[in-house]
């Protein structure tokens, strides 16, 4: 394996993650540092680049998303679509922030949480993480279960086997053979632009609530608020993070090949968005005007609607679609566990190693698969309590989330030439704000159950204000940081992040310190809402 001189005194912990880029349709040698002229020289490193963002992207569009949209489709209609444009930045910014970390630091989002902001905060989000997403497979095998039950497969037979397909996966030891597995089920996201032709819902309208934002007409606020919170929580979801910036780094990409990385992050951000407001938009149609409009049960209850009323063939695509959303969100939600797990304990954790290079790896990964596995097949498990808790709680974890990657991508000794631009922290600072603001009207809907249409406005407006304001005072009264000629693009190709016993301690301030104990609080009294709120609508 060639090491190029700028490795020599980076952070790397797997050996695994340096050598070449062997990605599922193409391979990039750790020494070709040739300047890609014409267009086919640069498509070709992009195909052998793709993945990461294909993947984190479709994977989530898992089966709580397929339970998310459509219940805002089945319930009020194409009148949330515009939620799915807004967040469409709110996805690139971070995922870009996650996939700029992964490449210039090699070492994994938890471990640099443990890291630079210490036991405490890097023991909490590996705590968060962990108990979020082994809930998530197990929403994951829940979809499995419905899409298996409308095939006719019994339910034992379908969560049996998709847990072996999902383990054997990964467990070859083989990168690339487990990379062109994902694509394939990539691809297969797109069985939902069928479904979408058969039942051409109006594109008019479609289009208007895509674009122009709006509130549905009927239904309590406080209900409607919860299912946005949902929306953004299984679009952006805090596991994305993790796994994006631990695969770019098990897939050996460096910067020098950061721009492809954010092609291939667009492209998934396009199936992501095509795929909700296709479920939205045909679920909408579907269901207007019949007894089963604002009746969510769930995907299975939407498959067998189609069914109904629209024939055999789009329940049955609907199913497929499913149970292959379903996979690859297990897998890609195990994936990230497992790298977070393997960053923080100091285990191997690679791909790229056979399992038995890397027991305490994969261990973790079949580990949740059956975990999740078991508790779907046991009786009396509120499942349904299970799908909606955690998409809500997704939501309301991801401003912690969002704070720390932010504070890492202003480490100049984390990121270098790298760090965020200003832009670009007004930006994520303002979500943060309104993503809180989000979580104090869901407490104040669970607190106060009779709360009115006009305080839960008055919040948002409020508080919109407030936040503009502070975010404002924060960028442009607290002092500018010295101006620094920008590097340039070979000296940016070639900065990694010091090994980590190389980097100073990382300073927080003591009102840092503060905001962050207060916002985690926050958090913690947020889920327990979250639980609170959910429960009592079974």
């Amino acid at each position: 394996m060639d090491m190029s001189k700028n490795d020599a005194n980076a952070a790397v912990l797997d050996a695994a993650h340096l050598g070449d880029i062997r990605g599922a349709l193409g391979t990039i040698r750790h020494d070709d540092t040739a300047p890609r002229n014409g267009w086919l020289a640069k498509l070709k490193t992009l195909l052998a680049i793709l993945g990461p963002g294909l993947i984190v992207m479709v994977g989530d569009n898992d089966a709580g998303a397929f339970s998310t949209y459509t219940q805002a489709g089945q319930n009020y209609g194409t009148s949330l679509l515009w939620t799915l444009a807004l967040l469409i930045p709110v996805i690139y910014v971070n995922q870009e922030m996650v996939l700029r970390l992964g490449a210039v630091t090699r070492v994994g989002h938890a471990r640099l949480i443990l890291e630079r902001f210490g036991k405490f905060w890097g023991a909490f989000s590996a705590i968060d993480l962990f108990l979020l997403n082994a809930l998530t497979i197990v929403t994951e095998f829940i979809g499995i279960s419905l899409g298996m039950e409308y095939l006719g497969v019994s339910k034992i037979m379908g969560v049996v086997l998709a847990a072996l397909l999902i383990m054997l996966s990964a467990a070859t030891g083989d990168f690339r053979r487990f990379e062109r597995f994902s694509l394939i089920l990539v691809a297969g996201s797109l069985l939902l632009v069928p479904i979408l032709v058969m039942i051409h819902p109006p594109v008019g309208q479609v289009a208007h609530d895509f674009l122009v934002p709006g509130m549905p007409a009927g239904g309590k606020l406080a209900d409607v608020m919860l299912l946005i919170i949902a929306i953004v929580g299984t679009t952006v979801a805090p596991w994305q993070l993790f796994f994006q910036q631990s695969y770019i780094i098990d897939k050996r990409i460096t910067p020098r090949f950061i721009r492809y990385e954010r092609a291939d992050l667009w492209l998934g951000i396009v199936l992501v968005i095509v795929g909700a407001v296709a479920m939205i938009a045909f679920t909408s149609q579907v269901f207007a005007g019949r007894p089963e409009f604002g009746n969510f049960m769930d995907a299975g209850a939407v498959a067998h609607g189609l069914g109904k009323y629209y024939g055999r063939l789009p329940g049955v695509l609907f199913a497929i679609a499913l149970i292959d959303a379903s996979i690859i969100g297990a897998m890609a939600v195990s994936l990230s566990t497992a790298y977070a797990l393997g960053d923080v304990l100091s285990l191997k954790h690679s791909l790229h190693r056979k399992p038995t290079d890397a027991l305490g790896f994969y261990a973790m990964y079949c580990g949740l698969i059956v975990f999740a596995a078991a508790l779907v097949l046991m009786p009396g498990v509120p499942l349904g309590l299970l799908v909606n808790a955690v998409q809500t709680l997704a939501g309301v974890l991801l401003p912690s989330a969002t704070v720390f990657l932010l504070l890492l991508c202003n480490d100049r000794d984390v990121l270098g030439p790298w760090v965020n631009s200003r832009l670009t922290n007004i930006f994520t600072a303002l979500i943060v704000s309104v993503l809180v603001m989000m979580s104090v009207i869901l407490t104040a809907a669970v607190l106060f159950p009779n709360i009115s249409e006009s305080i839960i406005l008055a919040i948002l407006i409020g508080g919109g204000v407030a936040c503009v304001l502070t975010v404002i005072v924060q960028q442009f009264m607290g002092g500018r940081d010295a101006v620094t000629v920008k590097p340039d693009m070979e000296t940016l190709y070639n900065w990694r992040m010091p090994a980590l016993a190389d980097l100073k301690p990382m300073l927080l301030t003591g009102r840092s310190k503060l905001w962050m104990a207060v916002l985690r609080g926050y958090m913690l009294v947020a889920i327990a809402m979250v639980i609170y709120k959910v429960a009592i609508s079974f």
